[in-house]
């Protein structure tokens, strides 16, 4: 129901796109704080160029609306980021995608204990309650969706491991969610350890599977990324016909091989950079209309197969 609402808000604001405009240039300039990690690995780049395109296009359109962007390569600098977004800028509103759960929440706290409003994407803090919107997408059904093509697709006493990210709440969600619609299937998790969404880390969590366990039928890497680290190191190993590989988020190289129907990549689950947009532009809306902007708004997980990858197939997408 509230996302219903969110969406019946944002298309209201956008039908009446010529009252948001006059409303911002009669106030006071808003100052939109916005920050997020860096584009470290092909989601967050993604993510990144979503955010800048956004970011420039609402400025375009509302001219009292003033935008500061932030990237950080870790929770240290992201801190530091929004401590300096406060002290120097005295931001209205943040928009933070959490580099780390547990080092966010206090910093993100003291903005929203300020009186500011604080949109929180995608990796959702250790307290709940802070924010006054979050945007993400359903994490929860990412890992079943992916639990499901597991338990549905193998044999009763298969053998899979499994690739964590980032230590989030999202994280959790997920395996939690992905272990749920396992059960009853007798398929057995030889390992979870984290790969942390980063090609390079996935790659080495990978190697150290294949070295301990001489039967692996399937991985679940939970992230495009992860994904190709670790098709390298199962290609180094030289066992791609042993087992096969399910990511996330729809990186188009991933979708073309799903499309041309690659077995070591049978399917993948969406989960789109782009909610970043979403999360900045319903966060504008809340300063240039009347559109109520509080409570959760979630994108669904999909699964991706031969059938319908063209659908998820953006070639001249940045992901």
């Amino acid at each position: 129901m509230q996302r219903r609402n969110l969406m019946k808000a944002a298309a209201l604001a956008a039908a009446l796109g010529l009252a948001g405009p006059v409303a911002a240039q009669e106030g006071e300039k808003t100052i939109i704080g916005v920050s997020i990690p860096s584009a470290t690995h092909g989601f967050m780049g993604g993510l990144n160029w979503h955010a800048q395109d956004t970011i420039k296009r609402l400025g375009e359109t509302y001219p009292n609306l003033e935008f500061v962007l932030s990237t950080a390569g870790d929770s240290a600098k992201q801190v530091n980021d929004i401590e300096d977004m406060m002290a120097t800028r005295d931001i209205d509103a943040l928009v933070v995608l959490p580099f780390e759960s547990e080092p966010l929440t206090a910093p993100v706290k003291a903005v929203k204990d300020a009186g500011k409003f604080v949109t929180v994407v995608d990796r959702g803090l250790s307290q709940d309650g802070i924010e006054d919107l979050y945007v993400a997408g359903d994490n929860a059904a990412f890992g079943r969706v992916a639990g499901e093509y597991f338990k549905a697709n193998l044999k009763p006493g298969a053998k899979i491991v499994v690739l964590r990210g980032i230590p989030t709440t999202l994280d959790n969600e997920r395996v939690e969610a992905f272990q749920k619609a396992l059960e009853g299937s007798e398929v057995e998790i030889l390992d979870m350890q984290h790969g942390n969404w980063n090609r390079d880390d996935a790659f080495a969590v990978m190697q150290d599977y294949l070295a301990k366990y001489p039967q692996i039928d399937a991985v679940w890497a939970a992230d495009d990324d992860m994904a190709t680290g670790v098709l390298e190191a199962i290609s180094a190993a030289n066992r791609q016909d042993e087992m096969w590989v399910v990511g996330g988020a729809g990186m188009k190289e991933i979708v073309k091989r799903i499309m041309d129907g690659d077995k070591q990549l049978p399917v993948n689950v969406t989960y789109p950079p782009a909610l970043i947009s979403s999360a900045i532009e319903m966060t504008a809306l809340r300063f240039v209309s009347k559109a109520p902007m509080t409570g959760r708004f979630i994108i669904g997980s999909e699964l991706i197969t031969p059938e319908n990858a063209s659908q998820f197939y953006y070639p001249d997408s940045p992901f």
